[in-house]
């Protein structure tokens, strides 16, 4: 629906104090800009889960209204009253887990999956709303009002500004991105939310202090001019394959960013001005706009956002770029051959997700791209456009964007490993619920590579499944391993349908063994293709370690794991690949074992999730507390670690630094679950800690079933958290399932 445009303007603002603006400013052609309410009707409000591909619709006519009833599901997201009767009290674990699963249940989408909220990083919903605003595509109104929404709740309420993620502390990425986006969806400059996070903006040195991905889209938008932004050469992706920093050996993430980026800056495209860019001018700087000194502050950052500083390297590079290849070496023929390859990686990249791209921050640049080169009314604008809605969510604050498309498949696998750790996959009560699941995972593999796999430097992934589902497509070492398990578990137990034969689990095996590295040790996305020296490149500014692919133990783990299970069951398959495979990934996890016994957690917090995991594959190989001295150790750490409530509490804060630091708001029971399940796993010997953790978990078990939200779960590149709401059902369920099939006789309450 097109958004009707405000019958005012947004005022100018100079220096954070708002000015009338003259009759003579007026602009024929601005980009229409959404109506703005205090609030939707949260009961208007439906999610479509139809293919695993999530879209929120609101729905203003009354009889479409009444003909899509809310689901439990739409509520429970939305924050609005289940008016669930309470159930019987669990007198025990398993109690616990059946009152756990009666609530979860309600939250299964149709297809057999169940999905959440994915959002934590505050840098990503800006990328959406700029990319519809230059390309003309406004969002809604009822989009527009609930942006606002979750943006208001997620300033920061001491400063008014917006962080890296939202447990951070305000950065010049956060504040001027999410200022602009409320800007742009129709929010005055003089309302108190904006003279709050404007003030902390000035305070902190104004827009020149953001980092280079912050002045990117500004620059997009036609705030900044592109003397501002660090060089993105195309020129670098005709590098041949043999040049130790080609940018296919960059990890997946960063070249597919980099890539649209360096499209852009090499056609130095910027956004229609408008009247609401003329403001922003104003708003977001301390200087006067015409007087600033673009390309003397491309370095210019607050320190907040300089998690990684670029190197002296990377600087002495971007200034001969600039100095000495831009004028001299840099010829139209050069520069046309660039972009047309540049261009056609875009397409490849389009063409493998139908246009969901691996993840918003590259949806977005990509649909700028395809504007800028295609025009207007291209199919491949709708069409991105209509698929950046797949990243959208709403919740009980407003409207967010998700790190992706979902976590239909990594949540779906871990629900089902929590109903086979509490021993009930057989019990009838679940079977349709467990049956819907599985077909939602057959659904969902990826029946073959990506076209052009080689040509546009894509990982094997046949037989695979993503993180999220197979629109997107990129299959990820411990997503195939995690969802393979949960199919094995589920066609091995009696009563079950064998949905996906034996050459389709050889498939996904076989791709899984392409994923160990020669240490033994597992990737995320492909193995790597550079060392850790290419951080010398880092030019993101706000993240560490994010230039090339890592070894992670949370991957490597969940293969072995796998692995292990499958080998039980299919012996013969590449018997002597697979148990190579097994010793050496066993040797490698010993040796990323830390001294003090935990493992450091890369995309869970932090040291509590890897440790788990690592427990877990070490008894997949018959290693536990008794016989590892590394699972002693590592039981012991967690053991440690325990607070006098029986819980664990870690921040954060361990992942940027790299040592246990526990949470300021104290247990939480994500954590508390991620130990128990590393202990029961390594039969640790002493139960009396186990049972004080299980009774916290049992504790605050709601009179419905559910557990309510606590802090952020997840983290990606070090200095970015993510939140994984779905974590505080699958994995205390998990703890107290297992808790309950290994001490049965066990009284805890």
């Amino acid at each position: 629906m097109m958004a009707r445009k405000q019958a005012t303007e947004a005022p100018a603002v100079s220096n954070g104090s708002p000015k009338k603006r003259s009759s003579a400013d007026s602009d024929n052609h601005n980009v229409k800009r959404p109506r703005l309410q205090e609030s939707t009707d949260k009961a208007r409000w439906r999610l479509s889960s139809e293919g695993g591909r999530h879209t929120w619709h609101y729905l203003e006519d009354d009889e479409a209204a009444k003909e899509w009833p809310q689901s439990y599901a739409d509520k429970y997201f939305l924050g609005m009253p289940l008016e669930l009767p309470e159930l019987p009290k669990a007198t025990n674990p398993l109690d616990a887990v059946r009152n756990g699963l009666t609530f979860f249940e309600k939250l299964q989408l149709p297809e057999g999956h169940w999905g959440c909220e994915y959002g934590g990083p505050m840098f990503l919903l800006p990328g959406v709303v700029i990319a519809r605003y230059v390309t003309k595509n406004p969002v809604p109104w009822y989009y527009a009002t609930e942006i606002k929404n979750y943006l208001f709740a997620r300033a920061n309420p001491v400063d008014g500004g917006w962080g890296l993620h939202i447990e951070g502390e305000s950065t010049m990425l956060g504040t001027t991105l999410n200022y602009t986006t409320l800007r742009l969806v129709g929010v005055e400059a003089d309302h108190p939310v904006m003279v709050k996070a404007r003030a902390t903006m000035h305070k902190m040195g104004g827009a020149i202090y953001a980092p280079h991905w912050a002045k990117f889209w500004l620059t997009v938008l036609g705030i900044m001019k592109w003397d501002i932004v660090n060089p993105v050469p195309p020129e670098l992706w005709l590098l041949p394959d043999w040049v130790p920093i080609a940018p296919w050996r960059w990890w997946i993430h960063m070249r597919q960013v980099f890539l649209p980026m360096s499209y852009l800056w090499s056609k130095k495209w910027q956004a229609e001005e408008t009247d609401l860019i003329r403001e922003l001018r104003n708003e977001l700087f301390v200087e006067d706009w015409n007087k600033i000194d673009w390309a003397g502050n491309r370095n210019t950052i607050h320190p907040n956002d300089n998690y990684h500083p670029k190197t002296a390297f990377l600087n002495t590079v971007n200034w001969l770029l600039v100095n000495i290849w831009n004028p001299v070496f840099r010829t139209k023929y050069l520069v046309e051959k660039a972009e047309a390859w540049a261009s056609e990686l875009i397409d490849m990249e389009d063409e493998n997700t139908d246009y969901s791209d691996l993840a918003p921050v590259n949806a977005a640049m990509n649909t700028v791209c395809c504007y800028v080169r295609d025009g207007p009314g291209a199919y491949s604008v709708r069409r991105h456009v209509e698929r950046l809605d797949e990243v959208l969510w709403v919740n009980a604050e407003g409207m967010l964007c998700n790190g992706t498309n979902g976590v239909q498949c990594w949540d779906t696998a871990f629900a089902i490993q929590a109903i086979m750790d509490a021993g009930l996959t057989e019990d009838p009560r679940w079977r349709p619920m467990l049956i819907k699941s599985l077909e939602f995972l057959e659904d969902q593999q990826i029946r073959e590579n990506v076209k052009d796999q080689d040509k546009c430097y894509r990982h094997p992934r046949k037989g695979a499944w993503a993180f999220s589902n197979k629109d997107q497509g990129y299959a990820v070492s411990d997503c195939v391993s995690e969802a393979l398990k949960s199919v094995i578990i589920l066609q091995k137990t009696p009563g079950f349908p064998t949905l996906i034969d034996d050459q389709r689990i050889f498939d996904a095996v076989d791709t899984m063994l392409t994923y160990q590295n020669p240490s033994g040790a597992c990737s995320s996305y492909e193995t790597p293709r550079a060392g850790q020296w290419m951080e010398v490149l880092n030019a993101a500014e706000v993240f560490g370690n994010i230039m090339v692919e890592y070894e992670y133990p949370e991957c490597t783990t969940a293969v072995l794991t796998t692995l292990s299970l499958f080998k039980k069951h299919w012996p013969n398959h590449r018997t002597a690949e697979i148990d190579n495979f097994i010793t050496r990934a066993v040797k490698w996890i010993k040796s990323n074992q830390k001294p003090h016994g935990g493992w450091y957690g890369n995309w869970g917090i932090c040291f509590t999730y890897a440790t788990m995991f690592a427990l877990e594959s070490l008894a997949s190989v018959g290693e536990t507390y008794e016989n590892s001295r590394y699972a002693k150790k590592g039981c012991d750490f967690l053991v440690a670690k325990q607070r006098e409530d029986g819980g664990w509490s870690e921040s954060y804060k361990a992942c940027e630094t790299g040592e246990y630091v526990e949470h300021p708001t104290g247990s939480q029971v994500v954590m508390t679950a991620w130990a128990l399940v590393g202990l029961i796993k390594a039969k640790y010997p002493n139960n009396d800690p186990i049972k004080k953790g299980i009774k916290l978990i049992m504790d605050r078990q709601q009179p419905n079933g559910e557990w309510r939200q606590e802090a952020i779960e997840g983290v990606f590149n070090k200095s970015c958290m993510i939140s994984y709401p779905n974590y505080k059902f699958s994995f205390p369920l998990k703890a107290l399932g297992l808790f309950a099939t290994r001490y049965p006789d066990e009284k805890v309450v």
